[in-house]
């Protein structure tokens, strides 16, 4: 078990269950009135099932941290099947209807987000595929369209529900991927061009024509222009934020949770967290968030096979892309999405798939120090290599391999 576990990356096991946990105290902390005076629910409602995630959680992330991340590339199939089947069942009767969207499906008395495990799927077929095609990336035929097409179809079943910000995410994550695999850069202008036009397109006929939406846009870079409609719950977060302070209010003791903040304990989580425990709390949070998309980023460039590494790259952009829309909402710096915090907001979907990732980027992490290390071979030492200094003595090769390797009687050893 020693022998398993010393060559995990430690800072990717501690820090996402160090933050896990911080995410459980500000849930609890941020939900106790809203789950009571909005639902009738009892104070501890959102606490304990999101104990029930979290354990689930931690079985995805010992699970897949014990996958050699290969074999991924051999399930793919499997994997966007059940994908593509998770986001159409969502109109079937298993289908949950909330905040305008379908995007939840009931299965007895768990309610899965299928759009959250789309993002971990379309980051393992990206990485596969991309990496398979490394010979054939200076072609935009044979090289892009496929995966392109692929991504398209996704988006497309997550925007038709719709969800814009989960769909957004992906779009991005995706497009990460696709710089980070080295296609030609006037491959990389034309998908640039596409984009820019798709988004235009998307803006000019589902969001200048959808009042909600425009609120969205209007509430956010003009927040006190309507104070008590479209920019309210913006000018809830400023509030919360600027009371703060450095050190907060003290834990429990916030007041924009009492039923001002929209969706305490997702959207803003971390506005509970600047109001209750200032520019510390708030620091602590981003901080970790960002040691775990550096250490992600910093692996991928250590990783010798192409899939690694960008798997390393998606799973570490899934973190900061949906990092930066969440404290850019909360901030008024883009409009509001709905998109959770990684790791504090509340949500079983995203946090089980964000643990998951956790587990499968640590594996690669292991792959890539065992790979720095020295390879083993078989050779027979003689008398004149012992007279070498630069040989070690068979009592130094014995302590180098834990004193519990036997030489035969040609003493030929493995080192």
């Amino acid at each position: 078990m020693k022998k398993l576990w010393k060559n995990f990356d430690f800072t990717l096991i501690f820090t996402p269950l160090i933050l896990t946990a911080f995410g459980v105290v500000m849930i609890y902390s941020a939900s106790m009135v809203y789950a009571v005076a909005k639902w009738g629910y009892s104070p501890d409602h959102y606490l304990n099932k999101q104990l029930i995630w979290c354990g689930l959680g931690l079985i995805a992330f010992t699970t897949t941290i014990s996958i050699p991340y290969q074999k991924y590339q051999k399930w793919m199939p499997l994997i966007l099947f059940g994908v593509a089947i998770l986001l159409a069942l969502v109109w079937s009767p298993l289908g949950d209807y909330v905040n305008g969207a379908y995007s939840w499906l009931v299965l007895g008395p768990i309610r899965v987000q299928p759009a959250e495990l789309a993002k971990v799927g379309l980051i393992m077929y990206l990485a596969s595929a991309l990496a398979k095609k490394q010979d054939r990336l200076s072609s935009f035929r044979r090289g892009v369209i496929p995966p392109l097409f692929i991504t398209f179809l996704i988006l497309g079943l997550i925007i038709w529900q719709p969800d814009v910000g989960t769909a957004s995410i992906i779009g991005l994550i995706a497009a990460t991927i696709f710089l980070s695999a080295g296609i030609h850069p006037k491959i990389i202008s034309m998908l640039a061009v596409l984009g820019g036009a798709l988004i235009t397109i998307f803006i000019l006929t589902s969001v200048v024509t959808d009042s909600e939406r425009v609120a969205r846009f209007t509430g956010a870079y003009e927040p006190f222009s309507d104070p008590a409609d479209d920019g309210y719950h913006l000018i809830q977060s400023y509030i919360a934020i600027g009371t703060g302070g450095i050190s907060g209010d003290g834990l429990g003791q916030g007041v924009q949770k009492l039923g001002y903040l929209l969706e305490p304990h997702t959207d803003f989580i971390m506005a509970v967290i600047a109001e209750e425990l200032g520019l510390l709390g708030v620091l602590l949070g981003i901080g970790l968030l960002t040691v775990i998309v550096l250490r992600g980023l910093f692996i991928s460039r250590q990783c010798k096979d192409a899939f690694g590494s960008l798997l390393a790259i998606g799973i570490s952009s899934m973190v900061g892309i949906q990092t930066i829309i969440n404290l850019g909402a909360v901030s008024g710096l883009l409009p509001i999405t709905g998109v959770p915090l990684p790791f504090l907001s509340y949500g079983g979907s995203s946090l089980v798939v964000l643990l998951a990732s956790m587990g499968i980027l640590n594996n690669i992490a292991r792959q890539v120090r065992l790979e720095d290390k020295p390879k083993v071979y078989n050779k027979t030492v003689t008398n004149e290599d012992r007279s070498n200094t630069d040989v070690p003595t068979l009592q130094q090769q014995r302590k180098a391999r834990g004193g519990r390797q036997w030489v035969n009687e040609r003493r030929s050893i493995r080192y």
